[in-house]
C-alpha cells in the first residue's frame, strides 16, 4: 500500500531507542536477577533429580518449536493405531523440580510467567531447568507427563491418559524446517502424520465453533551486528496451526478430567456480545471483504489473509471479540460457565509448564485424577490464589509487548516525519473530545489506520470512514514517549 520501503532495521547507533527499551524494565518493574536462595534451590533440585520407573526412552519423539529457542515444553509422538491413530504428547515434567512452600515456589508464583523482553527473556524458573534439565532437549533423557491419546479416523478423541516417564527426543526441529519437510513430501512419519492428523482436528474445531485469531507473528529481535532492533513479521506456517492443535487437544482433555474429578482450574472466555459482532460484521463490510453472521466468525476469520492490508486490518478488528478470558477455579462443584469460546469447549492450560506458573498445577491434579490417585494438597490449596497471579502476569506481559513494539514502531519511522503514505481505516473518527482525547491539539476528531510498510497501526486526525483508502501524512514519532501519529492529509 505504501509509496515507500522503509527497511525494518532500526539504526544501530539509535541510543534514544535502546535506552527506551531499557528503561521498559525499571518502568514496568519487571523481576531481576533470580533471588539467591531460589537458584540454590533450583541447582539443588538438579542434583538431587531422578527419573520416573515408567521408561519411554524407546519412543521417538521430537520437539517442533521457534529456531532460537532452548525452553521446550513439549515433545511429540504419532503413529496409526487401527483406523485411527495414537499420540503421545510428552510435557516437560516441571513440578519435579520445584519444592511445594519453598524459595523457588514462591519465586515462581511471583513472576507467573516468562517475559519476553526485546533485551533478552526473563524466564519463570532458572535456566538450569528452564533449558538445560527441565528442557526436552534432543537427547537427553528427561522427565515428563505423557499424554496418551487414542483417536478415531476423524482425529476425534476415543481415550485419554497422562502419567510419568522418562523421556528421550530424537530431534529439535524448527517450524521452518519442518514445513520444508513436509512441503517436500520427505517429512519424518511423525510429521507426516501431524499434518494429517491437524488438518483433521481444525476441521473438528470449525464444526464445534472454534476460532483462531492468526495474526502475522511480530517479534523484536536484535539487528545484526549490534544493539539495534528490527521487527519480524511473518505469517504463520501451516505446521504452526497443525502443532497448535495437539496442544489444544491436550488442552480440552485435561479441562475434562478436572470436570469429570470436579476439581481444578479452566481458562474461561464468554462468547462475544451482540454489540461487539454487530461492529465488527460492520468494520467487515466497510473493509471489503463482509462476514454474512451464515457461518461462524472462526470458520470467517480462517478465510483471510494477512498480507492484504485491508483483511489485516479485519484481523486487528477482530481482536474485540477475544476479551474476557481468565481462569476459573473450582473444588467439589462444576462451575456454571466452562467454555472458552474461542475454542468451543471446555479448555485448561496445561502444555508449556517451563514458561507459565498455572500448568504446573493443572499437570499435578490431571496425573492425579487419571490414575485415581489423591490430588497433592499443595495443588489443591493454590487454585484460589492463581486465577490473580495469573491475571497480574498476563496483564504485566501484554503492556510489556505493547509497549516495546510501540517504542520499536516509532523508531522505525522517526527519520519519516512529514512524509506521505497510503493507508486504510481500521476505525473510523471519533467525535472531538469524544473520550477526552481528541486531535492534534486535543479537539479535533480521530481514527486508527493501517499502513502496510512497515506494518503499523497507529492513530490518525481526521474526518476518518472505516475501510476507505486514504492518504496520510506522518507528523510524530516519539520514541522515549512511544507515540507515533499521522495526520489525514486533504
Amino acid at each position: 500500500m505504501s509509496h515507500h520501503r522503509i527497511a525494518p532495521n532500526v539504526d544501530d547507533s539509535s541510543d534514544q531507542l535502546a535506552a527506551s527499551l531499557a528503561a521498559l524494565r525499571t518502568e514496568l518493574e519487571l523481576p531481576g536477577d533470580y533471588p539467591a536462595e531460589a537458584v540454590a534451590e533450583a541447582r539443588d533440585a538438579v542434583e538431587r533429580h531422578g527419573l520416573p520407573d515408567r521408561d519411554l526412552t524407546d519412543v521417538p519423539f521430537v520437539t517442533i518449536d521457534p529456531a532460537t529457542s532452548t525452553d521446550l515444553d513439549q515433545a511429540l509422538f504419532i503413529e496409526r493405531s487401527g483406523e485411527g491413530y495414537r499420540v503421545l504428547y510428552a510435557i516437560a515434567d516441571v513440578p519435579s523440580f520445584v519444592l511445594p512452600g519453598g524459595a523457588l515456589d514462591a519465586e515462581t508464583r511471583h513472576r507467573g510467567q516468562t517475559f519476553y523482553a526485546p533485551d533478552g527473556r526473563i524466564p519463570l524458573h532458572p535456566e538450569i531447568i528452564s533449558e538445560h534439565a527441565g528442557s526436552l532437549l534432543a537427547d537427553q533423557d528427561c522427565a515428563a507427563f505423557v499424554w496418551e491419546f487414542q483417536l478415531d479416523p476423524n482425529a476425534d478423541v476415543t481415550s485419554v491418559s497422562v502419567a510419568r516417564a522418562a523421556v528421550r527426543s530424537r530431534a529439535k526441529l524448527s517450524y521452518k524446517g519442518a514445513q520444508e519437510q513436509i512441503d517436500s513430501g520427505a517429512a519424518l512419519p511423525v510429521l507426516q502424520l501431524l499434518k494429517e492428523v491437524g488438518l483433521k482436528r481444525v476441521e473438528l474445531e470449525r464444526k464445534r465453533g472454534g476460532a483462531s485469531l492468526n495474526m502475522p507473528e511480530q517479534e523484536i529481535v536484535q539487528a545484526t551486528g549490534g544493539g539495534g532492533y528490527k521487527i519480524v513479521a511473518a505469517p504463520s506456517l501451516p505446521v504452526e496451526d497443525w502443532n497448535a492443535q495437539i496442544s489444544l487437544m491436550t488442552g480440552i482433555a485435561a479441562a475434562r478430567l478436572m470436570l469429570d474429578g470436579k476439581v481444578g482450574i479452566l481458562r474461561t472466555m464468554p462468547e462475544p456480545d451482540d454489540r461487539s459482532l454487530l461492529h465488527f460484521k460492520r468494520q467487515t463490510q466497510a473493509l471489503g471483504k463482509p462476514w454474512d453472521g451464515e457461518v461462524s466468525y472462526g470458520e470467517y476469520l480462517r478465510t483471510l489473509d494477512a498480507s492484504d492490508p485491508k483483511q489485516l486490518a479485519i484481523l486487528h478488528s477482530a481482536g474485540t471479540l477475544f476479551r474476557g478470558a481468565g481462569y476459573t477455579p473450582f473444588d467439589g462443584e462444576v462451575p456454571e460457565d466452562v467454555i472458552q469460546s474461542a475454542i468451543g469447549a471446555p479448555y485448561a492450560h496445561t502444555t508449556a509448564p517451563l514458561r507459565r506458573l498455572i500448568d504446573r498445577f493443572v499437570l499435578v491434579i490431571c496425573e492425579a485424577l487419571s490414575n485415581g490417585k489423591d490430588i497433592p494438597s499443595w495443588a489443591r490449596e493454590a487454585l484460589p490464589a492463581l486465577p490473580e497471579i495469573m491475571a497480574s502476569s498476563d496483564q504485566l506481559a501484554g503492556k510489556l509487548e505493547r509497549l516495546a513494539l510501540d517504542t520499536v514502531e516509532a523508531a522505525l519511522v522517526a527519520n519519516h516525519v512529514g512524509e506521505e503514505f497510503d493507508a486504510v481505516v481500521i476505525s473510523g473518527s471519533k467525535p472531538a473530545n469524544g473520550n477526552g482525547n481528541g486531535g492534534s491539539n486535543g479537539n479535533g476528531p480521530y481514527g486508527t489506520i493501517q499502513i502496510a510498510e512497515p506494518a503499523i497501526t497507529a492513530r490518525c486526525d481526521g474526518e476518518l470512514e472505516s475501510g476507505t483508502e486514504v492518504r496520510v501524512k506522518l507528523v510524530k514519532a516519539d520514541i522515549a514517549a512511544r507515540e507515533i501519529r499521522f495526520q489525514l492529509v486533504g
